[in-house]
């Protein structure tokens, strides 16, 4: 079920998407987004002069009304779910031969990248703010041999984690060999 094909004697060691605090911190401009038309009208009555405004968003006797409240909400939630589609379709996936990055831009385009092990100079992690630093989220660069290619993983849970893992495949299987 992944986007690419394993190699022989090749297999997953470990997948990892982006924290799911951030994720969530995503989500919630969107929620403040689809809150606004039901705080609205209270907003308004609260300001001088606007109770004639407020009555133009009553939702239950005005047809006009629903309709904006239900085309406001439908966006609102395509974009939620644009937000959902990235987060779940961003992958890393560490094998014992090379790590691959997928990165969905949009509905309709994913880019599939990978960099083999032997290939691998160095993993450097950073994790910068309390926040982050509490939560274990952090990003990490791997830098390979050759041609300058640096693959960015950012926000993932436990980078130190999945450094180690890297440092130790990359340190303990020789190029073109299976574990």
């Amino acid at each position: 079920m992944h986007e690419f094909e394993l190699e022989p004697n090749e297999h997953v060691v470990r997948e990892s998407r982006k924290h799911w605090f951030l994720f969530l911190g995503e989500l919630l401009p969107y929620a403040i987004v689809a809150a606004i038309p039901f705080a609205l009208p209270n907003l308004l009555t609260l300001a001088q002069g606007g109770a004639p405004y407020a009555a133009l968003l009553d939702y239950h006797n005005s047809i006009l009304a629903r309709a904006a409240l239900g085309v406001w909400l439908l966006v609102t939630w395509t974009l939620a779910w644009s937000s959902f589609t990235k987060y779940f379709l961003n992958a890393w996936v560490l094998t014992n031969q090379r790590i691959v990055d997928i990165k969905q831009h949009g509905y309709f385009n994913r880019e599939v990248s990978s960099l083999f092990l032997s290939r691998v100079q160095d993993v450097t992690t950073d994790v910068v703010g309390i926040l982050p630093s509490l939560l274990g989220i952090g990003d990490i660069k791997v830098e390979s041999a050759g041609a300058e290619e640096e693959f960015y993983m950012r926000g993932i849970p436990r980078p130190e984690q999945m450094r180690d893992i890297i440092l130790k495949y990359v340190s303990t299987k020789p190029a073109g060999t299976g574990v």
